[in-house]
C-alpha cells in the first residue's frame, strides 16, 4: 500500500526558511518521479517542484525557482523541499505526490504559513 507522509510545515516570518519532508512507502522509491504541490485557500493546486531519482532531474515552478531546492534520499525513501526567502504568497498546504501505474497518490499535506 502506497503511503506518503509530509512533515516540516509551520509558521515562519517572511524571509525565513523551512524544510519539508515526505517519506514514502509501498513502492520502489528510486524508480519514480516525486513532486511537491501546494494549494492556497481559494486557489487550485499547483506544481512547486519535481525530482526524478534515476536522472537527478529537477523542475521548479517560476514562483519558487531560485528560492527552493528539491532533493531525495533513497536510503530513507524521502524527498525534501528546502524553501528559502519565504514570502506571504508561499502560504499554502504543501502536498507530496507520486504517479504509479497511471494513478496519482497524495500525502495528507503539511501547512506552511508565512506571516509576520
Amino acid at each position: 500500500q502506497v503511503h506518503l507522509v509530509e512533515s516540516g510545515g509551520g509558521l515562519v516570518q517572511p524571509g525565513g526558511s523551512l524544510r519539508l519532508s515526505c517519506v514514502a512507502s509501498g513502492f520502489t522509491f528510486n524508480s519514480y518521479a516525486m513532486s511537491w504541490y501546494r494549494q492556497a485557500p481559494g486557489k487550485e493546486r499547483e506544481l512547486v517542484a519535481s525530482f526524478t531519482n534515476n536522472s537527478g532531474s529537477r523542475v521548479y515552478s517560476d514562483s519558487v525557482k531560485g528560492r527552493s531546492t528539491i532533493s531525495g534520499d533513497n536510503a530513507k525513501n524521502a524527498v525534501y523541499l528546502q524553501m528559502n526567502s519565504l514570502r506571504d504568497e508561499d502560504t499554502a498546504v504543501y502536498y507530496c505526490k507520486v504517479v504509479l501505474w497511471g494513478r496519482a497518490y497524495w500525502g495528507q499535506g503539511t501547512q506552511v504559513t508565512v506571516s509576520s
